[in-house]
C-alpha cells in the first residue's frame, strides 16, 4: 500500500479554523520552503501570485515534521481544537 492509498484511510473533522499559523513575513524571506517537502498531506503549498504560503489545514496529520523542519520557526503549530482534526482508526 503507498501513502496515497493510507491517507485515503484517514478521516478528517475539519476545524473552522487554522492550527497552523505561518508567519508570512518570514516564509516570504524562506528559501528553501521546507515545510513543502517535509509534510506526508502535502499541507503548504508556495504560491508565487500571491506571494504568500498557503495552508490546506484540513488534510494535516498532526505530525508535526513542519514545525520541527523549520529552521526559521516561523509556523505556529497547535493541535485542532475539541474533537477535530485527524481520525487515524475508525471504530
Amino acid at each position: 500500500m503507498n501513502i496515497d492509498d493510507l491517507l485515503a484511510t484517514l478521516k478528517y473533522k475539519a476545524d473552522s479554523e487554522s492550527h497552523l499559523i505561518p508567519d508570512q513575513t518570514k516564509c516570504a524571506k524562506c528559501t528553501n520552503r521546507v515545510c513543502e517537502h517535509v509534510c506526508p498531506a502535502c499541507v503548504y503549498e508556495w504560491s508565487e501570485e500571491e506571494h504568500k504560503l498557503l495552508v490546506a489545514f484540513e488534510n494535516c496529520l498532526e505530525c508535526g515534521a513542519c514545525k520541527i523542519a523549520c529552521v526559521q520557526k516561523s509556523i505556529a503549530w497547535r493541535y485542532p481544537s475539541d474533537s477535530k482534526g485527524v481520525t487515524f482508526k475508525s471504530s
